[in-house]
């Protein structure tokens, strides 16, 4: 599998906490020294190890949050 880097640009926030510490984050992330993107994944404590998540551009967040506000929780 290829090497690619990451770096955590902002840390935003921690949506929850599961077993051994692993976090589910909202972070804006630059992958492979490109345009920091929202990101929402789950990190280990040190975030050395991440698991699947999905990436965002502001205008994909900007709509996700206009659908989010529509939703009755």
């Amino acid at each position: 599998m290829a090497e690619f880097k990451y770096e955590i640009v902002q840390k935003l926030g921690v949506i929850s906490q599961g077993k051994g510490g692993w976090e589910r984050q909202i972070n804006l992330v630059s992958w492979d020294e490109r345009e920091p993107k929202y990101d929402i994944r789950d990190w280990a404590p040190d975030n050395a190890k991440m698991g699947k998540g999905i990436s965002l551009t502001a205008e994909e967040v900007a709509v996700l949050k206009e659908i989010l506000e529509e939703i009755e929780l």
